[in-house]
């Protein structure tokens, strides 16, 4: 599923602002695998961007997109999830949202949830650290795996 072109461009025009901002060249590489991340709800890894990236850009490099997905993670325009286990997956959408994900394909998806939004974090968090977001990842089965399953 792709992401209404007017939330992409937004998403490109702020992506824009935060590198000139910080110094970092716009460069055409920097651009497509931005809007690689920007225009999904895939919520895809370096590989797949890769791949997609350099159909446009033959000359990008594996090493360029992930040095350019950390890039872009460092100045907060794109967010990372997945644990140490699995591949990281990179997410444009920085507005508050959970995640669904099928624990057998991997299928990802965002959800909105006011009520797991003001969800009360237990005291027990303090011991660990200071707690600057919480995200609720839900696992279960995407509909094409349950289909898959009933056959």
């Amino acid at each position: 599923m792709t992401i209404p072109s007017h939330k992409v461009e937004q998403r490109m025009r702020h992506f824009e602002t935060v590198c000139r901002e910080e110094g970092i060249k716009v460069t055409q590489q920097r651009i497509e695998i931005f809007r690689e991340v920007a225009q999904t709800e895939e919520h895809p890894e370096a590989d797949k961007i890769y791949h997609r990236v350099r159909d446009r850009l033959p000359t990008v490099s594996l090493d360029t997109v992930y040095r350019t997905l950390w890039l872009l993670n460092d100045l907060g325009l794109v967010a990372t999830l997945g644990s140490s286990r699995e591949p990281t997956r990179f997410d444009a959408n920085l507005e508050r949202h959970h995640h669904f994900v099928c624990r057998q394909c991997g299928f990802t998806r965002d959800f909105v949830s006011n009520d797991l939004d003001s969800l009360v974090l237990p005291e027990s968090l303090c011991s660990f650290g200071n707690v600057e977001q919480a995200q609720v990842q839900v696992r279960g089965l995407c509909r094409d795996c349950l289909e898959k399953e009933r056959t």
